[in-house]
């Protein structure tokens, strides 16, 4: 099979004037378009060019056809489909296609270079409220619970100025503070206290923060503030208050340079501010100053509010599912509100919008965080999926098509929301706090920095000048990668249901395949004995086998019409087994493939598990192991098809002896379940020493455990944890020679152990002593879904795909060499932590045969 790679060479070789002799080629002697076939496409081409090679031409033709077989391009004319032929236009075809990939490839987001985090010194004792940039100073302003104020000078964040606001109306020990905002035209901050007013400060005074005004009166306590100003009419800005009972209320300033409201009378108190009720400003009695209110919220807080000034609308959000989100939209010529409500399913903590995309972002307590188009309320513009706790916190890039998010189990993600993928993921560097910790973002996109607080901690993240420009393999995320020993390429496949063949030796794209399953995405893959076949299991309930030509030979149904989630294919001598939706096998035997659809066989071994099958592995010549999402593991002899034994962690909450069938409720997959899954079943390559009591089976899964067993006298032999519990599934693979054992978690960091010697002999305790670990690095932004050892060019690799969309190529035990699509072709010859001749020894000694089909 030809690579892509020797077609761009002869595509970059080219000019205007090889094409305008190419095109002449598709023209008889009477001027009419005709097509060619492939030995006169590659005469005429060479002879008529006169640069390249033949078989270079060769390759641009087979590459041609290709796209067209799989884009359904071909001409209708049968002599055409049968001989493969190919027009002028097939040709410009495929050359855009190009082009057009080429584009997609090197598409890379901006992703931010941390420097190390940097907690900072701070005056506060109570939960930090807000932080505000003063442009006027150049001083960063946080202001706690308690009235505590800190100043920050820009340049090193350090602490210039303390002070504790006064408020006259409470005593100190009952002054408590809901948020603060700032009003940069006017050069003063508005404060909401939970005595039902918001007191006006100036902050420019030779007095510090000497309070001007005291909103009172109102009907709830305020609990968040927005401050809009009007650049085109200086006079013009709009203050909008959030309360407890669900109301948004909004005061339309007129004068703002002369004065927020009118002094009706000599009402001040002992801070020598003017009082304001907020009865006299509902009946109109300040003419600078106007009210609009909606409660769609109530009973729910409302946890924020924002006027959008282009829109004339106010944004507002609460936990109440049917008020999730809520705009007030202003009538024209009128002082009344049309509002519309936007739900979700468990309400919304915090939002933010982008001016230029017009797009509001809302942290969902389901984990999710969704994209909204403000004139559309019946669902989201899309989903941004990836956080596993409730999102406290929302901000936009504004520069940028970019959106920071922070989720309740402290991990930060960076979106880019024109692919609407996660394109970076910071997790492990925030401080351990309680669990009800207050958490806010502030985010100075000018001096590039993201200051985060917890409760009284405030914690600052800073970027460096570069940023580091992230390479997308696929335009979605990466479900599954194997390796192609025979056209030494790699195949990868990915949530848009497309597959791409990649070339090993430089990451380039040699082709693709798109819509393989539709709409369905391809959940995992395997490759046949031959290495001819691949297969292709999708979320539509089918497993598909393809040639490499793009062609698909044959459809097996294996959820029986249902859309199931197939989790593995794996494929053995006589039979392929498909898995991950039900507690039984589901096998094909290779007689069924005479037709091109092919029907399930029966799996005389029946159920034996009381939860989803998710994994299997087998040992020649007749060992077969499942392990499902309740973490049990059943040796099979795969010959009669029957269970032998069961694998169990000890104190696990079943016995071995009871049946399936008489827990009919643990059929269903629960929350406790999703810690004990096992995802992932190796033998030990080369291991003989089961029958005398060494492990030569390993499982992963659910809690970052890894787990060792002899599945001869039915024994764990050994636990460990690998990655953190907290990290939720971890995925693994096993080298050949069986001394490599590689894991990934949900953070995209890899972990290389060497369990060369790790449980041969005997033991009568289990050991959760870990084996020795020889590598950590982070070749992902975003979780690892699947990973796999291989032996390329007398070298041993890693491949791993990540819901960040990458491929990576790593050699072991741990130097990322590239990404697959990377705009600069990488170099396998170059030096790299591990040195050829260990590379050698690694790969000799493997002593597992190959089981696979041949179809």
């Amino acid at each position: 099979m030809g690579t892509r790679m020797e077609v761009a060479q002869l595509e970059s070789a080219m000019n205007t004037d090889d094409y305008r002799k190419l095109q002449s080629l598709f023209l008889d002697h009477l001027g009419a378009p005709r097509s060619l076939s492939r030995t006169e496409f590659i005469n005429l081409a060479w002879s008529s060019v006169g640069r390249g090679s033949k078989e270079e031409y060769g390759l641009l033709f087979d590459s041609v056809v290709v796209t067209q077989e799989h884009r359904g391009l071909l001409l209708d004319c049968e002599a055409v489909k049968e001989e493969g032929r190919v027009d002028w236009g097939g040709l410009c075809s495929f050359l855009l296609l190009e082009l057009s990939d080429k584009v997609t490839n090197i598409r890379s987001s901006s992703v931010p270079c941390w420097k190390t985090p940097r907690t900072l010194t701070c005056p506060h004792r109570d939960q930090v409220q807000k932080v505000l940039y003063l442009q006027s100073s150049g001083q960063y302003l946080t202001l706690s619970q308690r009235g505590s104020v800190g100043l920050r000078d820009r340049e090193d964040m350090s602490l210039v100025h303390s002070h504790r606001l006064q408020n006259s109306t409470v005593a100190p020990k009952d002054l408590w503070i809901t948020d603060v905002v700032l009003l940069p035209n006017i050069h003063k901050i508005a404060v909401s206290f939970t005595s039902k007013e918001v007191c006006f400060y100036d902050i420019l005074s030779k007095q510090d923060f000497s309070c001007r005004y005291k909103l009172q009166g109102l009907k709830f306590t305020p609990w968040c503030l927005d401050y809009w100003a009007d650049l085109s009419q200086p006079d013009q800005a709009v203050l909008t208050i959030g309360d407890i009972g669900g109301q948004v209320s909004a005061l339309h300033f007129t004068s703002t340079q002369i004065s927020l409201f009118e002094r009706l009378g000599a009402r001040t108190d002992s801070d020598t501010a003017d009082i304001i009720l907020w009865d006299e400003l509902v009946k109109g009695k300040h003419r600078s100053c106007y009210t609009v209110t909606h409660q769609v919220h109530a009973p729910a807080w409302v946890r924020k509010v924002r006027y959008l000034g282009a829109l004339g609308a106010f944004v507002s959000c609460s936990t109440r599912p049917q008020s999730s989100m809520v705009i007030g939209w202003r009538e024209k010529e009128s002082r009344s509100l049309r509002v519309t409500p936007f739900f979700t399913k468990r309400g919304v903590l915090d939002m933010d919008h982008h001016c230029g995309l017009n797009l509001t972002a809302t942290a969902g307590m389901d984990h999710q965080v969704l994209l909204w188009n403000p004139y559309v309320t019946s669902e989201p513009v899309c989903a941004l999926s990836g956080h596993t706790s409730p999102v406290l916190a929302v901000r936009f890039i504004q520069t940028k098509q970019q959106l920071l998010s922070y989720s309740k189990d402290k991990v930060l993600c960076l979106w880019d929301v024109s692919s609407q993928q996660c394109v970076h993921r910071l997790a492990g560097v925030f401080p351990k706090t309680q669990e009800d910790t207050h958490t806010l973002l502030f985010l100075h996109e000018e001096c590039h920095l993201l200051l985060l607080t917890f409760n009284s901690l405030l914690l600052l993240l800073e970027t460096e000048e570069n940023e580091e420009k992230r390479t997308s393999s696929h335009e979605q995320p990466v479900t599954c990668v194997l390796y192609n020993s025979l056209f030494r390429q790699v195949v990868s496949s990915d949530a848009a249901s497309s597959v791409i063949c990649w070339q090993a030796d430089t990451g380039q794209k040699v082709k693709q395949f798109l819509r393989c399953h539709g709409n369905a995405e391809i959940s995992t893959m395997a490759l046949d004995g031959t290495k001819t076949r691949l297969f292709t299991a999708g979320t539509d309930g089918e497993v598909k086998v393809w040639d490499f030509n793009g062609r698909c030979l044959h459809r097996m149904n294996a959820g029986l019409g249902r859309a199931v989630e197939i989790s593995q294919v794996l494929l053995l001598k006589r039979s392929i087994l498909v898995m991950g939706w039900e507690r039984m096998l589901t096998i094909f035997r290779l007689h069924s493939f005479s037709q091109s659809f092919v029907e399930p066989s029966e799996w005389k071994g029946g159920v034996q598990h009381r939860s989803d099958v998710l994994c299997a592995a087998f040992q020649p010549p007749q060992t077969l192991v499942t392990g499902s999402y309740d973490g049990e593991i059943t040796v099979w002899n795969n010959d009669t098809e029957k269970a032998l034994r069961k694998l169990q962690p000890r104190g696990d909450r079943k016995q071995q002896g009871d049946s399936p069938d008489s827990h009919p409720s643990l059929n269903s997959r629960t929350d406790s379940d999703a810690f004990t899954a096992v995802t992932r079943l190796f033998f030990i390559p080369g291991r003989t020493s089961a029958a005398t009591g060494g492990a030569d089976l390993v499982s992963c899964g659910g809690s970052g455990v890894v787990r060792l067993w002899n599945t001869v006298h039915s024994r764990l032999m050994g636990q460990f944890t690998a990655h953190s519990r907290d990290l939720g599934s971890i995925v693994m693979t096993i080298s050949p020679c069986g001394k490599y054992l590689v894991t990934a978690d949900r953070e995209g960091t890899v972990k290389t152990w060497d369990i060369q010697h790790y449980l041969l002999d005997p033991n009568h305790e289990t050991t959760k002593e870990p084996p020795r670990l020889l590598g950590r690095f982070r070749p992902h932004l975003d979780r690892v879904t699947h990973l796999e050892t291989c032996v390329h060019g007398n070298r041993l690799l890693l491949l791993s795909a990540s819901s960040d969309c990458s491929v990576a190529l790593s050699r072991l035990p741990g130097d990322t060499v590239g990404l697959f699509g990377q705009e600069e072709p990488w170099c396998l010859d170059r030096p790299g932590r591990l040195h050829p001749q260990q590379d050698e020894r690694d790969i000799r000694g493997s002593g597992q045969g190959s089981t696979s089909t041949s179809l």
